[in-house]
């Protein structure tokens, strides 16, 4: 063993501002997952998709700050934030407004504070969490191989040793079977995922308030204009996938594991491999996902 899980992790948290810097924190994590899969895009299927996933997390911080420091419109100061940055930002604000403008009239002014206060800092949490959580067997994984990561997981990670056992399959019969290789590594790293959902991320849903899992419910989605080419699929959202009334009446929400799972396996997952797909043909992705590593 190399490292322990512990001093694997120590090392991580080590490159990133500390907590109480949310947005820069939170750009660190971002450009981390980046960097994972622009390097290994082969094996690394995960951490490219949750880049994208911790962004909006970010952007969803950064519109945050800026309605409660309407200063912040005006100047990028303050936050090191980029104007496409902010536009994105705000186009956040404006969904998350029009989400809550959708609310029954007895959830409003509770919703309100429960996205920007409670359930946002709940949701930035789960975001520190995943990378505590999953981070640290990527850099395990390329110092010291699968054996690194089997001698530090213990019971409740036997999905995340499975999901690397495959990634690491796929990845030596690559030359052999490439065909058999491409599964391996893309149902590997649904392990990964399917890890995340449901035990980093289960414990973070069940502490939104009820208003506050509507309101995220509406705010779930993943973004991908501007780093595929045309005709390329770019974006999975929680609510066209679940319908606009079933969501808005709480019979599907984003807190809901099996309800998030069917959203993943029906949107997300195949939305994201279509991205995945653009990786070698077009300058796209890595073009964009390299402007995330540039901006920690």
């Amino acid at each position: 063993m190399i490292r322990s899980k512990e001093q694997w992790q120590s090392m991580l948290e080590k490159k990133l501002p500390p907590e109480d810097a949310a947005v820069f924190r939170n750009r660190g994590i971002t450009a981390h997952y980046a960097g994972l899969y622009l390097a290994h895009p082969e094996l690394f299927k995960w951490a490219g998709m949750a880049a994208f996933a911790s962004r909006q997390v970010g952007l969803a911080l950064l519109a945050a700050d800026m309605l409660s420091s309407p200063g912040r419109l005006v100047s990028t100061g303050n936050t090191g934030s980029s104007s496409s940055e902010l536009i994105s930002a705000l186009d956040v604000v404006g969904g998350a407004l029009r989400s809550i403008l959708s609310l029954p009239l007895w959830a409003y002014d509770s919703a309100v504070r429960s996205l920007l206060l409670d359930d946002l800092e709940a949701i930035r949490k789960g975001n520190n969490a995943i990378y505590h959580d999953i981070s640290w067997a990527h850099e395990a994984y390329l110092c010291g191989g699968i054996e690194e990561i089997s001698s530090n997981t213990g019971p409740g990670e036997e999905l995340m040793l499975e999901g690397f056992g495959m990634i690491d399959e796929g990845r030596r019969c690559a030359g052999s079977d490439p065909d058999r290789s491409s599964e391996l590594v893309v149902q590997g790293n649904i392990r990964l995922l399917r890890h995340e959902q449901i035990m980093t991320l289960g414990p973070v849903f069940e502490s939104i308030s009820p208003q506050g899992r509507i309101v995220v419910s509406f705010g779930s989605e993943l973004v991908f204009s501007g780093a595929v080419p045309r005709g390329v699929r770019d974006r999975a959202s929680f609510v066209e996938f679940s319908g606009f009334f079933e969501t808005l009446t709480g019979m599907k929400s984003v807190a809901d594991q099996s309800h998030r799972w069917q959203w993943i396996e029906g949107q997300v997952l195949p939305v994201w491999r279509e991205v995945d797909r653009t990786f070698d043909r077009s300058p796209h992705l890595q073009s964009f996902l390299r402007k995330l590593v540039e901006a920690e």
